[in-house]
Parts: C-alpha cells; structure tokens; sequence
C-alpha cells in the first residue's frame, strides 16, 4: 500500500506539533506495510532546525516551488492508494486540488488543527489549505480533535464523512531514560510560546516557581520573547529536538501540559505531549478541558491544575505517589495511544471507504 502525503512538515520538530507526530505515523504505517511519500514545502525556519532527512520505508520531497514538484507530485499519486493533505499544507489548496483530480487513491484531508481552523472560520477568514469547496470532495475528512468539532466539519466545511484521529506516542521513541541534571526539575514544561497559553503558563508554573524559591523549574521550547517574565528558579531550554524529549521528561518530579485556548475551548483535543510525557513515565500535571477525562482518569492517571494552589499541591504530593501516577498512566497510553493504535484506527477508517465504493476492490489492509 502506498500513501501520499502533503502535509506541513516532518522534516523539523521546531515550533509546531505535527513532525513528531508524522514520524510516529509514518514508521507504524511502515510496520504495517505501507510506503509513504510525504511533500514538505523547504521553509528556510524548518531547513535550519532540520533534525530528520529521510523517511523509512519511503521518501521525503523537499521542495521549493509547487509548480517544480508538480510532476513528480504527479508520478506518485499515479500508483497511490491514499492522497492526504493536511492542515497548514503550505500549498494546502493546490494539494487537494491535485489530489482530488487523482482517479485511484482515496482522498483524506486530515486537520491536526481543527479548533484553530474552525476559529479562523468564525472570524471570518480565509483559509490558505481550504479552498472555497470546504472538504466536501474528500472521501474522509479526519480530526485530531473530537467531539463537537466533527460536526462542526460536517456543517461548516461540508465533510460527509468525518472521523477523529487523535494525537499518540511512538514507544520506541518515548520510553523512560536516565536522567540528566542539566534537565532536572521539579516541575517541567515543554512547549512553544503561544500568547493564548501565557496566562495559564504564568498562573501554573511562573506563579508557583516564586512562591518555591528552592524549587527547579525548567521549561523548553521555542519563540519565547525577551520581556518573557522569569524568575532565578525557572531555567530555560531554548529548543528541545525529539530525541531529547525521553530525558527531558524523565528528568523530572512532574511535568506540565498547557491546551492552546481554542483547543482547551472546543475540548477533546488532547495535546500529543500528553502522551509523550506519560510514555516516559514522568506524571503529568494538565489544565482542564472537556473531553480529558476519556483519555486519562483525573487523579489516578493523571493530575487536574486550575490554579497556582493546585500546582503547588500537585508538587507537595510524595514521590511513591506520583510514581504510582505515572505508572497507571504509562499503562494506558502503551495500550490506547500509541501510533500503531492509530495506524490501524486510519487503515480501519480507510477499509471502510473502499469497501463502500462501487466496483472497487477492498484495501487489503494487513492485520495487526
């Protein structure tokens, strides 16, 4: 089986959320006998915070111009059986308009943004990855949010079948390490700066940091701006690469995760550093939003903060409790959140499909 993917980027984990995600993908569906060719446009902030060049069991298209790569764009969705297009896709409209042109393969846009998309719909605006036919041409739209958010694609933008393909871990790749000290702390946090995140980053760890003057705080990430409000105990790793997440996370007591706010809103959007962080064995510290408690049970697999008090009360729990958290949520994401879970959950949607077609032979999907 081959599949076809315009996509945003896989080449470079800087400042977005979908490479990490890719790369586990991309080797599960290789597990499952599947070749992908993934087309990333070459932006300069990716090229120069490139940390993956190759794909197994594929190929990886770099390009600079769409018309350049439309030939070969062309030659592989010729033998495909999947066409995929993703959100954020630079060349996102003439992608699926080249996909949807295509006679064999199945056609999927996959929004691993959706709460963002349907906010810029509501505010009016224009779209550069969906064209003026919304997603109605697709035979599968899928989401990486759930809930609301599939029949909001189905009356918004048209989607006539919409699924949701939440985020996941790849073990191989997250799994408990040794820990370092240059990363220890007490409480860590990986992620981008965003505006719409500050508030709570400021009420859950700036807040408590000061009020633990003899604690270690570490956060990770990228774009975070120079009027950023620190303090002596909060330490500061300015890009973390994918294969330094591992001893990150186990290099810490608890580690926090804080929603995007139009994610956190639409609810059922769980962040893929949810399941990374878990699969390290390091116990999570998460806000609330609707929906979490179908990946996670607050307060047995996981750990609810709503405010600086409740960071502070998560930090002040004992070591052989928090271990015991960490474990029973390490359980639950080895067995519903990994990349082959959702591997198999994409060839189950995909099977559907063919199997739905007139006169079209079935995907004949291997089993896992």
């Amino acid at each position: 089986m081959k599949m076809v993917i315009f996509g945003l980027t896989i080449s470079s984990s800087w400042g977005n959320g979908h490479a990490t995600l890719w790369r586990g993908m991309v080797r599960a569906l290789a597990r499952r006998g599947w070749t992908v060719a993934f087309f990333e446009h070459d932006a300069p902030y990716y090229a120069g915070t490139r940390d993956l060049y190759a794909i197994e069991k594929g190929e990886l298209i770099l390009y600079q111009d769409w018309q350049e790569v439309l030939p070969a764009a062309q030659r592989h969705l010729r033998d495909a059986d999947v066409a995929m297009v993703t959100s954020y896709c630079p060349d996102g409209i003439a992608a699926s308009e080249l996909a949807l042109s295509a006679q064999r393969p199945v056609k999927v846009f996959y929004d691993l943004d959706t709460p963002m998309t349907l906010s810029a719909l509501e505010r009016g605006e224009s779209l550069t990855y969906i064209g003026p036919r919304g997603l109605r041409d697709f035979d599968l739209v899928l989401s990486y949010t759930g809930g609301g958010a599939l029949s909001e694609l189905r009356e918004r933008l048209g989607g006539r079948r919409v699924k949701a393909l939440f985020g996941h871990v790849d073990p191989a790749t997250h799994r408990p390490t040794a820990a370092r000290r240059n990363y220890a702390a007490d409480l860590s946090y990986i992620g981008t700066y965003a505006a719409d995140r500050q508030q709570a980053l400021e009420e859950l760890l700036v807040a408590a940091a000061r009020q633990r003057p003899e604690a270690r705080f570490v956060i990770a990430g990228a774009q975070y701006p120079e009027d950023f409000p620190w303090a002596d105990n909060i330490f500061f790793v300015r890009h973390l690469p994918p294969d330094e997440h591992p001893p990150f996370y186990s290099s810490a007591r608890l580690t926090l995760n804080i929603t995007r706010r139009a994610m956190a809103e639409m609810g059922w959007c769980p962040s893929g550093r949810l399941f990374e962080a878990a699969a390290c064995g390091v116990p999570v510290l998460s806000d609330r939003w609707r929906g979490l408690d179908h990946f996670f049970e607050p307060g047995s697999e996981i750990l609810v903060a709503q405010s600086t008090a409740d960071t502070l009360a998560a930090l002040g729990r004992d070591d052989a409790e928090l271990k015991r958290i960490a474990a029973r949520a390490r359980e639950r994401v080895l067995t519903e959140h990994t990349s082959d879970r959702r591997a198999e959950e994409l060839e189950s949607y995909l099977n559907q499909i063919s199997s739905a077609r007139s006169g079209k032979p079935e995907l004949q999907m291997q089993e896992s």
